[in-house]
């Protein structure tokens, strides 16, 4: 059995209840109505926590990449859209007394060290290392600094990638994901059997951050080892933003999460056992007893 990781009390780790955190990231679309809307969900459907991201706009991005044309809501240009949808000290303080009042954990992926400062004020439990951040050293090592647990999603990553950010990070305090960054994925890209790999490769918990349709992937992430899922939520898939298509909405993540609850009761002991209420049909239906 490999290392665990508390967050916030919850002990994350084989033999412990799956810590199922809903992603909103940005389907929040720049709303801090539509966020906490987005958080009820996620409390009504039982997850364990919600995580947000947050950028530090003009370190993240370059000045070419911010001024190329992008029509949206916010705009017309790349820049207009993520300071769009990028929240500041107001929007973050309303989450966090959202939050505390609804007894839910929260937390975010920083994609800078200026931001993992600026979360540093809400004193957060623990940090998400973003797929697209994880050959970033000099974040990680910033990130590591803070002292506080590190969720690890491994998309767009070779094992080797993996290896060298389990360096910097060590595997105390560490929840690595199977990730597969592909929005949504197809079937032939989620790779399940990677979960038990990375049992396999490191001493720390193993988690599944999907961007499939539907459910199914993330309940058999489960059964195969996973003792944390991820996934990203929605009010409505047909909401703008490039991460909705990728995203459960309320009645999915509900099923979701009811189906990884039942998980350890469906996959039971591995011991043979006539059970008591068996006894009345071997009564009825066995000829030969």
């Amino acid at each position: 059995m490999g290392k665990s990781v508390n967050i916030a009390g919850k002990t994350i780790g084989d033999g412990f209840p799956c810590f199922i955190v809903a992603e909103i990231g940005i389907n929040h679309n720049g709303s801090v109505e539509l966020a906490k809307e987005l958080i009820d969900i996620a409390v009504n459907a039982g997850c364990d926590a919600v995580k947000f991201q947050k950028r530090t706009i003009d370190i993240v991005y370059s000045q070419e990449e911010l001024s190329k044309k992008r029509q949206s809501i916010f705009g017309e240009t790349n820049g207009d859209l993520k300071r769009g949808l990028e929240f500041g000290f107001d929007e973050y303080s309303q989450i966090d007394k959202y939050c505390k009042d609804k007894n839910i954990i929260w937390f975010a992926s920083c994609w800078d060290e200026s931001s993992v400062d600026f979360m540093e004020q809400f004193d957060c439990p623990c940090y998400k290392i973003a797929s697209a951040s994880l050959t970033d050293d000099n974040l990680l090592r910033y990130t590591k600094n803070t002292g506080k647990s590190i969720l690890l999603s491994t998309g767009m990553s070779s094992m080797e990638i993996i290896r060298h950010a389990v360096d910097i990070l060590g595997e105390d305090n560490l929840l690595i994901y199977h990730c597969t960054s592909t929005y949504p994925s197809n079937p032939e890209e989620i790779n399940l059997k990677v979960i038990e790999t990375l049992k396999n490769e490191f001493n720390c918990p193993i988690g599944y951050s999907g961007h499939e349709r539907g459910i199914s992937p993330s309940v058999l992430a489960v059964a195969l080892g996973a003792c944390s899922v991820e996934r990203h939520i929605t009010a409505d898939r047909t909401n703008w933003g490039s991460d909705q298509a990728a995203s459960l909405e309320p009645n999915g993540l509900c099923h979701m999460v009811r189906d990884i609850r039942q998980v350890p009761a469906l996959l039971g002991n591995g011991k043979k056992t006539v059970y008591e209420r068996e006894l009345p049909i071997i009564e009825k239906l066995r000829r030969v007893k």
